[in-house]
């Protein structure tokens, strides 16, 4: 066993971790106040469910023994059976696969949480604990083996994807298209103001995003060598350069510096490095950066345009970012890799995986809809989601809620059950004052 770069993966896949609460938090500030445990919830479940299903089957379907055609994996590693701690992955020396196993597991758990954002205030969490599901079953297990998995037949096809561009980010993106429209459109879309109820929440969210980001696209090199150090530089660079893009394109069309839009993106630029950062220099990572901080901020627009109701701008960012940095490998590889034969590899492997996500996502999401009921039902949208649900509220508002309150009486005593005022930012229409 190489020591060092076991400790190298054991500490990225911590990191990896890390980013399914960073992502709670940043999708979390992004809702209305009332369905922010909500927003948190959904993105936070996925750690237990993939986990136990990473366990039982999925590592088995991503990196077991393929069964023909470079498709799907075999059962010969059912609940990791066969799998020592002696167990090393390579030659003479390398790490275990124990660990290998855990670095995987992160991404799995992720990638559902991922699309959670697009369907933010209308799902019952119960049916969203089905469809993730099934669809990590049905989908992200067998596009990991298509990609990662040396049997894979995207990996035969000599696809670069160094850390999720296809397997990850088009897989969620195009999968929460796909379910977004089986759900329909939010209560007052395009009517009333959703604006994001913390910014500060959102900005903790994508620090902790871009920290453990460097374990998500590092960690892959699987070694402590040259490779995760170029991905580490080429991570920063591009995601650099992809916030200024974006505050750039920004500032020119709605004359404005935000930082939600710092914040998007920094996860534009994170997203669109992660398949091409160890194949290109740090001049093509500052490319594809603005490029994707760029395109990211005008794409998350088209929902107005074209009628589809991603509520956090899933599509805009992951789909979007995901193909930019896949196809640009074809375009910026240094030492002999890029050119027009490996464009075209590129490209088939992101409309491969496209064409498959949107297909079984929909279909899962129709099931899923007519089996227990996918949309939460119309009070429960529109008081939120968060008392219906989780039978809890993200702020305590008793002590300072209401007009009395304010003008020194004592505020009223409150059941628990008793709703509370609604007051968050985004969530009164910008014709109405709210009463404080």
């Amino acid at each position: 066993m190489n020591g060092a770069d076991t400790a190298f993966v054991l500490i990225s896949a911590a990191l990896v971790m890390l980013m399914t609460p960073g992502l709670a938090f940043f999708y979390g500030g992004m809702v209305r106040v009332k369905s922010a445990l909500n927003m948190l919830m959904m993105s936070f479940v996925s750690l237990g469910i993939v986990t136990v299903l990473w366990v039982l089957y999925g590592y088995s379907l991503a990196f077991g023994d393929d069964i023909g055609g470079g498709l799907l994996g075999d059962f010969g590693h059912v609940g990791l059976k066969g799998i020592r701690p002696e167990t090393l992955t390579g030659g003479k020396e390398g790490i275990p696969v124990l660990a290998f196993a855990l670095f995987q597991l992160m991404f799995a758990v992720i990638t559902p949480a991922l699309m959670s954002g697009a369907l933010a205030d209308r799902v019952r969490f119960s049916a969203w604990c089905l469809f993730i599901t099934l669809w990590v079953s049905l989908v992200y297990f067998p596009v990991a083996h298509w990609v990662w998995q040396a049997d894979g037949w995207l990996f035969k096809l000599k696809v670069i994807d160094f850390a999720g561009g296809t397997a990850v980010h088009i897989n969620a993106g195009v999968g929460a298209l796909a379910a977004l429209l089986v759900v329909g459109k939010r209560i007052g879309f395009r009517k009333d103001p959703m604006r994001p109820h913390s910014l500060p929440l959102v900005m903790l969210g994508a620090g902790l995003l871009w920290f453990g980001w460097f374990g998500f696209n590092a960690g892959s090199a699987l070694a402590a060598n040259g490779t995760a150090a170029t991905m580490a530089l080429n991570t920063q660079v591009a995601t650099g350069a992809a916030m200024l893009g974006w505050l750039a394109y920004e500032r020119v069309r709605h004359g404005a510096f935000t930082t939600l839009g710092a914040a998007s993106g920094a996860v534009a630029g994170l997203v669109a490095i992660t398949p091409s950062g160890a194949a290109v220099n740090a001049f093509g990572a500052i490319l594809i950066g603005l490029v994707a901080g760029t395109v990211c901020s005008w794409a998350v627009g088209l929902k107005f345009r074209l009628g589809y109701d991603d509520s956090l701008d899933v599509i805009g960012v992951h789909l979007v970012g995901g193909v930019i940095g896949t196809l640009l490998v074809g375009v910026l590889a240094v030492d002999g890799v890029g050119g027009a034969t490996q464009l075209g590899r590129q490209a088939a492997g992101a409309f491969s995986v496209m064409a498959y996500s949107f297909a079984v996502s929909w279909l899962l999401a129709k099931l899923v809809d007519r089996v227990v009921g996918f949309r939460a039902t119309e009070d429960d949208e529109i008081a939120g989601l968060d008392r219906a649900f989780h039978a809890e509220t993200a702020y305590d508002h008793s002590a300072v809620g209401g007009t009395t309150a304010l003008r020194g009486a004592p505020a009223p005593d409150r059941r628990p059950e008793d709703p509370l005022p609604d007051h968050g930012p985004g969530n009164q229409p910008d014709n109405k004052k709210v009463d404080a």
